[in-house]
């Protein structure tokens, strides 16, 4: 019986900037796919791109974006939000007419503010978010199947090209993601929601835990349930990637931190005048909340399949 032929590449040449979790996960996702003919890895260091290069990921390597980006004609930057302008200007000498710059950051506003004034005309610009991720960072810490089943978001801004739109959603539908396109200004704010202000809490919550004079360092570790077991996974999560994040999605952080603020308040009353119906209702509402994230598949960390990361 005759196989099934693979289905065509659908770039000839990607340029990924940055080699990291998300970059290397790309990566590995579009040579194990086939998603494109030829793969570019770019990162700062040296060091990342070895690594890369020593895992098969990627046919060729530099450190100069603007030679990584030549030829290629999708680029999609997967560095810290607060460097993709800087990115975006070094790279935009290498970019060639009808090529298609994307990104990965979960801010995007910022993102398309300080990348759109860098990109030529002819070439297209189609901001994206996949919603997924770990806590582990680097090159070794990527695997093909993290974007499976979750939401990729794309924010294209006024007079996008509606087929250059089509292609990255078409990208990262094959890499199993649910497509979704919104307005940037809103995508940051539910972000600020769902991802920025638990990451917040997060930092800060170990940091108390850290701070706390009556409560030994060794005591935290040791009697850490599962709650704060859960605090300390996010909390482990890429420091200069989070610095941005909250840096440039600043007005909308504030803003649900601010309701935030006012709801904590809300709860330290009850807890003080022993309203117990007033938290048992917060808990039943929230409970509920938890087992639709469940049923929609949203509550699972990603992990790498079996032998996809280097026999993980």
């Amino acid at each position: 019986m005759n196989q099934p032929a693979s289905p065509a590449p659908l770039f000839e040449r990607v340029a990924l900037i940055g080699v990291g979790l998300i970059g290397s996960s790309l990566a590995r996702l579009i040579k194990r796919d086939g998603l494109a003919s030829h793969v570019v890895g770019c990162a700062k260091s040296r060091a990342s791109l070895d690594t890369v290069s020593e895992l098969g990921i990627v046919d060729s390597a530099t450190v100069d974006p603007a030679e990584a980006v030549t030829g290629a004609d999708l680029i999609v930057i997967c560095t810290p939000v607060g460097t993709c302008g800087d990115v975006a200007k070094r790279l935009a000498p290498g970019l060639e007419p009808g090529a298609i710059v994307s990104d990965v950051g979960s801010v995007k506003q910022a993102v398309i503010d300080a990348v759109a004034p860098h990109i030529p005309e002819g070439v297209h610009f189609v901001p994206a978010h996949p919603v997924a991720g770990t806590e582990h960072s680097g090159p070794e810490a990527g695997f093909a199947s993290l974007f499976e089943n979750h939401w990729c978001i794309l924010t294209p801004p006024p007079g996008c090209d509606q087929t250059a739109i089509d292609r990255v959603a078409e990208f990262w539908r094959r890499a199993g993601s649910h497509i979704e396109v919104m307005d940037p200004k809103h995508h940051d704010l539910v972000l600020a929601v769902t991802s920025h202000l638990p990451h917040l809490i997060a930092y800060n919550i170990v940091g108390t835990a850290d701070d706390l004079g009556s409560v030994s360092g060794s005591e935290v570790v040791k009697y850490a349930g599962g709650g704060f077991h859960d605090f300390t996974r996010i909390a482990a999560s890429d420091p200069v990637m989070w610095r941005d994040v909250f840096i440039n999605n600043k007005d909308a952080v504030l803003e649900v931190l601010g309701r935030f603020n006012e709801d904590l308040a809300a709860l330290q009353r009850a807890i003080r005048w022993g309203e117990g119906d007033v938290l048992e209702n917060l808990f039943i509402r929230t409970r509920r909340i938890r087992r639709e994230v469940i049923a929609a598949g949203q509550a699972e960390v990603p992990k790498p399949k079996p032998d996809e990361n280097g026999g993980i």
